[in-house]
Formats: structure tokens, sequence, C-alpha cells
């Protein structure tokens, strides 16, 4: 089973994904940490390589995360390449969004390539949001709620998808 987990930066891909992935007993990863882990920092990568290079990187990344299977969550800009798109087509995909005041606040820190402070976030989930809905399967709003309950509603959803799935074949 892959589910993946997509959305503008803030949303809280991360969190919820590592939550949902312990519910359904499977593996978790972000393709984030994956490409930091053989690459660097990437606002550093952005610096220096380009956003081009680190595309291809990613869709490497995110290629190898779902063969591998079980929650994969992306990068905010991941889904926006055809390539990386195409390759969701057959999985689980999850959006999840969030309001301003909650992005704002979650954003305080800083460390995001595209995204130095909210009127860039607003800017960048206007633009994006068009491609974030044409693969999701599931939309979930995370402001204001917690993680377990955001988790545990979409482990419910993906258990129904999954038996749904499984009777529809039998």
């Amino acid at each position: 089973m892959t589910v993946v987990v997509i959305g503008p930066p803030a949303a809280g891909k991360t969190s919820v994904g590592r939550e949902l992935a312990a519910r359904l007993g499977v593996r978790f990863v972000d393709t984030d940490d994956v490409i930091v882990s053989q690459h660097g920092p990437i606002p550093q990568i952005f610096a220096s390589r380009g956003e081009p290079w680190f595309r291809r990187v990613e869709r490497a990344a995110v290629a190898r995360s779902l063969a591998a299977g079980g929650v994969v969550s992306l990068g905010g800009g991941a889904p926006l390449d055809a390539e990386t798109a195409g390759l969701l087509a057959d999985h689980r995909v999850i959006l999840l969004t969030v309001d301003v005041p909650s992005a704002a606040a979650r954003i305080g820190g800083g460390g995001r390539p595209l995204v130095g402070d909210i009127d860039s976030w607003r800017d960048l989930v206007e633009r994006r949001m068009p491609a974030y809905r044409a693969l999701a399967k599931r939309t979930i709003d995370t402001s204001g709620r917690a993680v377990d309950e955001l988790a545990d509603e979409l482990a419910q959803w993906v258990r129904g998808a999954a038996k749904a799935a499984e009777e529809a074949g039998a």
C-alpha cells in the first residue's frame, strides 16, 4: 500500500504523514529528508544548483519512495513537475490544506526556500492549488486540528478505500 501526502509548505505533511504511517503500520518517508540526507540542505541546493536540478533529484527520490511503499510525504513543489505528478496517478493521494493564520504561525522559523513570509506563501499556494487539487483523491484541512485527530481520520479513509478497492477487484 502506498499513500501520498501533498500540500503547500506548513500544511503538516511530515507530522500528519508520520502519524498516519504509524496508524497503518507501514513505513514513512519524507522525500525532502531523503534529498537532504543525500545532497545537503534544500535552501543550499536551490542557491547553488537551482530549482530545475533540485526537481530532477526530487523526482528520483519520489519514484524510489513510491516503489518502496508506505506513506510518502512530498515536498510542496513536487506535484508541479509533470513527470512527478504522473508517478502519483495510481496511488491514494491526500492533499493537506491550511489556512493563512495557521500557516503564518508555522512558517515563523523560515528555512523554506520559496517562502520567505506569509505573502509569498499565499502567492505560492494560489499558483499551486489547481495542480494539488487535480491529483488529490482526498482533501483535508489541518488548520487548528490535532495531528492525532487528522491521522485517525485519514487512516480510516485509507482503510475504507483499500477495502472498497479490494471488493471491486474481487
